[in-house]
């Protein structure tokens, strides 16, 4: 969506227009949809999170200035309010990674024998369906090490605002993060490990 029309689409929502609102849902919905998704388990509770974050942002328009785009602004509206349905599931007790984490052997060598991946990564990740195993892989985390995962790497932000986010300290993100990648290692190689085996 080009600025002048993003910046009318603002206007117009400022104003009201209820057809406004409708063109944000059509031209949005889809793609907050996707990045709830990321963040839980279901489709009702993605569908939740967007729900919840459109009321947030209709009740925040007439603060919004345009110093980002609108996109932006409503991306943002959705990972914070995914990750505050999150918090509210906190209350039950962390689940262990540990069983996802590759094991080795006393001279450093993995104990799961895993073949090289055939095709270059670049190829790969072109599949769909190699998106959709990395997908449910990464929804095989346990959930604090899966919001780290996708708010650094999906979502590309910065240790230190991922920090914030999930009101823990630098070092608790990068530990995290490093087992994350570590557990989505070892659930992708043994994917496709037992994709070779059944090919």
């Amino acid at each position: 969506m080009e600025t002048v029309c993003e910046a009318e689409l603002v206007a117009r929502l400022q104003a009201g227009d209820q057809e406004a609102f409708e063109q944000l849902v059509r031209t949005y919905g889809g793609r907050l949809l996707s990045v709830a998704r990321r963040f839980v388990r279901n489709e009702a509770d993605a569908q939740d999170i967007v729900q919840a974050a459109y009321l947030s942002a209709f009740r925040s328009l007439r603060q919004f200035e345009g110093g980002c785009q609108l996109s932006t602004w409503l991306h943002r509206i959705v990972v914070n309010t995914a990750l505050m349905k999150l918090r509210t599931r906190r209350r039950k007790p962390e689940e262990p990674i540990e069983l996802l984490l590759p094991s080795f052997q006393d001279d450093g060598h993995h104990v799961e024998q895993f073949s090289e991946w055939g095709a270059p990564a670049d190829v790969l990740l072109e599949r769909e369906e190699t998106r959709a195993t990395v997908r449910a892989c990464i929804q095989q985390l346990p959930d604090n090490y899966r919001k780290v995962l996708l708010l650094r790497d999906i979502e590309e932000l910065p240790t230190q605002e991922v920090a914030q986010m999930l009101e823990l300290t630098s070092t608790a993100v990068k530990v995290r993060l490093h087992r994350a990648r570590q557990a989505l290692s070892t659930l992708l190689r043994k994917e496709f490990a037992r994709s070779a085996v059944t090919v």
